[in-house]
């Protein structure tokens, strides 16, 4: 009998590992987006105020922590690039990304105000700052927020579940319906995904294939 390599050993270690962890996903995603349904009209809210800022010329300016700070960078990347549709580009900005302003405002005055000094600089009124947090309680977000608010800005927030106070501090608060923190950051994606399918379509006028597939429903 021939004996079974190292190589597919170490293939198989975490087979089960990797089944139960699919199985637990499959068992609760169908939950927790009936529960994402149910904010329908408040997604809907969140991408009207994503499309009329870019149509009239706004900026949007995205931040967010850790993951949070990759999921600013992503949609910032799916708006200034493009998501599904050739079209020309739109104004965003990650402020997560420029290492010298970052470590400057948080080696010159807090890390508290990484954010909220960009949003000063950067912002303009009727702009629309999108800020990431699983919590909801990074007060460099919150202090972002006001400023936002300072400077005739929108805000949306984009949560875990429970109430927080960048969730009372933004204009609009998407919270995600599970406190697990993967699952909350998984959904952050779908937020992106969705938001940027429907700014695409609303402002090039070309339908993606989410529209195609609704009206061959």
């Amino acid at each position: 009998m021939t004996e079974p390599s190292h190589a597919s050993d170490v293939g198989s270690m975490y087979v089960d590992t990797i089944r139960s962890a699919l199985a637990a996903r499959r068992r609760e995603l169908p939950h927790v987006l009936e529960r994402l349904d149910a904010q329908s009209d408040r997604l809907s809210e969140a991408a009207a105020l994503l499309v009329d800022t870019l149509r009239s010329g706004g900026t949007v300016l995205l931040a967010g922590n850790g993951g949070s700070a990759a999921e600013a960078q992503h949609f910032s990347a799916e708006l200034v690039g493009r998501y599904r549709r050739e079209r020309s580009a739109y104004a965003a900005i990650a402020l997560t990304t420029d290492s010298s302003i970052l470590t400057a405002i948080g080696n010159d005055y807090s890390y508290e105000d990484v954010f909220s000094r960009q949003v000063e600089g950067l912002g303009r009124s009727g702009d629309l700052l999108i800020c990431f947090s699983t919590s909801g309680e990074s007060e460099n977000l919150v202090r972002a927020a006001a400023m936002a608010h300072e400077r005739g800005m929108r805000v949306i927030a984009v949560t875990g579940e429970r109430e927080s106070r960048l969730s009372e501090a933004a204009d609009l608060a998407l919270r995600m319906p599970t406190r697990e923190t993967p699952v909350v950051q998984e959904l952050h994606m779908m937020m992106t995904h969705l938001l940027c399918d429907i700014a695409e379509e609303e402002l090039s006028g070309l339908p993606g294939p989410l529209s195609r597939r609704a009206e061959e429903c």
